[in-house]
């Protein structure tokens, strides 16, 4: 008898490590992600006064133990879900809390007032959906996440050719960054217009009729709304205009990470429904855009920041233009009423006695 032999898992060891597989795949990059190095990338620039130089250090090393540590497939995989779940589902799903709990204070920052609460009497009162389109959009989120990681097996598995994404240890510069990020924003916005216009409005598209039976019921925009639609529809008008241009660019994994929070605040916030943005110019207009193109009945307003809708003409009353000048005449407004309240501040001079 070999008593050096390695004795076979029982089956309860066999069981206990198959429960424990999900539970390891995330643990192991999560704790390249969240240890010093990430940590002191993210908190050293604020509480501290080390250089730039170490920062970059510090996150470089985290990054390539992080790629060297895991998969590329399981890094990307994991961290664009990070990201969906981080700038979207968490900052959806807070904003749906706040408006069911106090309703009457959120419906003083809704543009719509009551007619806007996810629970309100316009979307159904105790009969609504919210709990449904809730649960749609974060599953069609997850589907964009399954969406691109069969690319990248598809690539790498099938076809044997490099990945999808750029995944190495290496970080792209700066300048880089800033590039992808603007020629990706900018093909987005031609693909959402092509696609939403010419495939989920034409009236011989058979995805018209998806689409139009599923957004475009909601009474109202809040976060939720953004990622709710028939899955096919969702993958037309939301994964594809967002993926094809990091596809086509070969964005580099940061990169692209950096990219789809970009999206994601854009989604959850422009589909807010509140009057209180971030960003009245950029923000304020695509959300006061997405928001005319819902309730319209898709007449217009395809795209996501509005500048194909105003070159094509389909844009629904205000256009980008539009946008600028409010916030133009905001500004003035805001100068002029600083300029008399220092006036008024001013005492008057004491006159001399003679």
């Amino acid at each position: 008898m070999n008593l050096f032999q390695s004795a076979q898992p029982s089956l309860l060891d066999r069981l206990w490590l198959t429960i424990r597989y999900p539970y390891d795949v995330i643990r192991n990059p999560l704790d390249a992600l969240l240890s010093v190095p990430a940590l002191s990338f993210l908190l050293i620039p604020t509480f501290s006064s080390y250089s730039t130089s170490l920062n970059l250090l510090f996150f470089y090393v985290t990054w390539s133990t992080l790629i060297l540590s895991n998969s590329p497939l399981k890094v990307e995989v994991l961290g664009t879900l990070g990201i969906r779940v981080l700038f979207y589902i968490a900052p959806a799903l807070g904003f749906l809390v706040f408006d069911s709990a106090v309703p009457n204070l959120a419906a003083k920052v809704k543009e719509h007032g009551e007619k806007a609460l996810p629970t309100g009497e316009e979307q159904g009162g105790a009969k609504s959906r919210w709990w449904q389109v809730a649960l749609v959009s974060t599953g069609n989120v997850l589907l964009g996440v399954a969406m691109q990681m069969s690319v990248e097996l598809f690539f790498t598995k099938i076809l044997h050719i490099r990945s999808a994404l750029k995944i190495s240890t290496s970080l792209p510069m700066p300048w880089g960054i800033a590039i992808d990020l603007i020629r990706g924003l900018f093909l987005r916005e031609i693909l959402s217009y092509i696609l939403h216009r010419y495939v989920l409005h034409h009236p011989d598209s058979p995805l018209t009729d998806y689409h139009v039976r599923w957004q475009h019921t909601i009474a109202a925009p809040y976060s939720f709304v953004a990622n709710y639609d028939h899955p096919l529809a969702y993958a037309v008008r939301v994964f594809l205009p967002t993926y094809l241009p990091a596809l086509l660019f070969r964005f580099h994994l940061l990169t692209y990470h950096i990219y789809l929070a970009i999206v994601s605040l854009e989604e959850t916030f422009a589909y807010s429904g509140y009057n209180v943005l971030p960003s009245g110019l950029i923000l304020g207009g695509i959300a006061r855009r997405q928001e005319r193109h819902l309730l319209g009945e898709g007449r217009g307003n395809y795209s996501c920041l509005g500048v194909c809708d105003f070159v094509a003409g389909t844009s629904l009353r205000e256009d980008v233009l539009d946008d600028v000048r409010e916030v133009a005449e905001n500004h003035n407004v805001q100068e002029k009423v600083k300029g008399r309240a220092k006036k008024a501040g001013r005492k008057p001079a004491s006159r001399s006695r003679s």
